[in-house]
């Protein structure tokens, strides 16, 4: 099991804004986003082209529609670099970017730093994020996409 930093963001929170790139160099703002009108959902997830990874992401890309139509921009979040992140998303053809968090402080901001028999590892989870920044769901593990996609059609 894994023991997790410090950080806890709770469901209502305002979520921690950031500044970085996608895979393809493309420069995006969190809170930019957020205000265009958009909901997003972050992935966090511990490597490219792991099972358990490939799993997860494909999972969103089988229900990518459904998120779009939901206005939701989905974005990965891993330590990986440019080259790894292009040949993840080429494989696996997932239609949404991976941003670049080579010096961890987006998994900082979020918290998805843990550890895993005592070696430091990322968290895998989700933070889906409305347009009013406020964070309206989070989990820790595999995601269930039905569940977050129901959420976002209360909303």
């Amino acid at each position: 099991m894994s023991e997790s930093t410090k950080i806890k963001l709770k469901i209502g929170d305002i979520a921690p804004d950031f500044a970085t790139v996608t895979q393809n160099g493309e420069k995006i703002d969190l809170y930019s986003i957020l205000d265009s009108g958009k909901k997003i959902l972050l992935v966090f997830y511990p490597a490219d082209s792991t099972p358990g990874c490939t799993t997860q992401l494909c999972g969103i890309r089988d229900l990518y529609k459904e998120y779009s139509d939901l206005n939701v921009t989905i974005l990965g979040v891993n330590p990986g670099n440019a080259e790894s992140h292009i040949k993840f998303i080429e494989k696996y053809n997932y239609q949404f970017d991976i941003v670049i968090d080579e010096d961890r402080q987006i998994i900082e901001k979020y918290g998805a730093k843990g550890f895993l028999y005592g070696r430091p590892r990322i968290m895998r989870g989700v933070f889906l994020i409305g347009s009013n920044k406020k964070i309206i769901y989070r989990f820790w593990g595999q995601q269930d996409n039905q569940k977050i996609i129901n959420i976002l059609k209360e909303l």
